[in-house]
């Protein structure tokens, strides 16, 4: 695209096609994305943020608010407005819809987050969250809140498959996957995890697409390998597999459908 993707062109695709999405912490990793047509990016508002901007100046771009940064909605307006002029297309949000309804009333797109939440994780620990039909209820209910607030796009983090599958044909939002398969909108992965660079547990969501111990000179060249690589596994279906996602048995599903006609 030779212009910046916006949310309108987002949602205007969606249902039609699948994007690839990059959580990037350098401009030289936004470069790389770039240079495999990755074109919906995330960031952390901090330093490089103006120069991932520069370096991926026609993709779409959301950068996190952090969680605790904001005490009131009308905070939340003030900094989501300072990180649209620092070149964020998106804020990503974890707080309470009201922070989210009053950025949204603004016109300021906001990307919510469902399932697993690592901000808010004290409640549900990490892991795989909606695998009974009750607590899918309670992902599909905070979807709609966050819906009915206003945001524009949301993070759907290691559901069931078939959850992320009702919740991406149940809203319009665009919905963006990690450990849901490929049921959503956006096949969402961080760099850090791609380019084996995760000083962490290894997520289970994720795949490792390079050993990135190397010399710098060497450095843009395995990005745009391990990047390309992921793009055309997603293009060919060999990922995710099934040991990237989670699902829930039949009988489960049925009785989350019984329990979602509520709403």
């Amino acid at each position: 695209m030779t212009r910046r993707l916006t949310a309108y062109d987002l949602q205007s695709a969606k249902g039609t096609r699948k994007w690839l999405q990059l959580h990037v912490d350098t401009p030289a990793e936004a470069a790389a994305a770039v240079a495999c047509d990755i074109s919906i990016l995330s960031c952390e508002p901090d330093h490089n943020l103006e120069a991932i901007r520069a370096a991926a100046p026609h993709a779409f771009l959301s950068v996190g608010m952090p969680h605790g940064a904001v005490a009131s909605p009308d905070e939340a307006v003030r900094l989501g407005f300072a990180m649209i002029r620092r070149g964020a297309d998106a804020i990503y949000c974890s707080h309470s819809p009201s922070f989210i309804e009053a950025m949204a009333a603004e016109g300021i797109p906001v990307t919510g987050h469902v399932g697993l939440v690592p901000n808010r994780a004290t409640w549900t620990n990490f892991r795989a969250v909606g695998r009974t039909a009750e607590e899918a209820l309670k992902v599909l209910r905070a979807t709609k809140d966050l819906e009915n607030a206003g945001a524009a796009c949301v993070e759907v983090e290691v559901v069931p498959v078939r959850l992320a599958e009702h919740i991406s044909r149940s809203t319009p939002m665009i919905t963006m996957g990690m450990g849901c398969g490929s049921a959503c909108d956006t096949q969402y992965l961080f760099s850090s995890d791609v380019l084996g660079t995760h000083t962490g547990h290894y997520p289970r969501h994720s795949k490792r697409y390079a050993d990135f111990v190397t010399l710098e000179a060497e450095l843009q060249e395995k990005r745009i390998a391990a990047f390309r690589t992921f793009g055309r596994e997603v293009a060919e279906g060999r990922y995710p597999e099934p040991r990237h996602q989670v699902d829930m048995d039949d009988a489960v599903f049925d009785r989350f459908l019984t329990l979602s006609q509520s709403l």
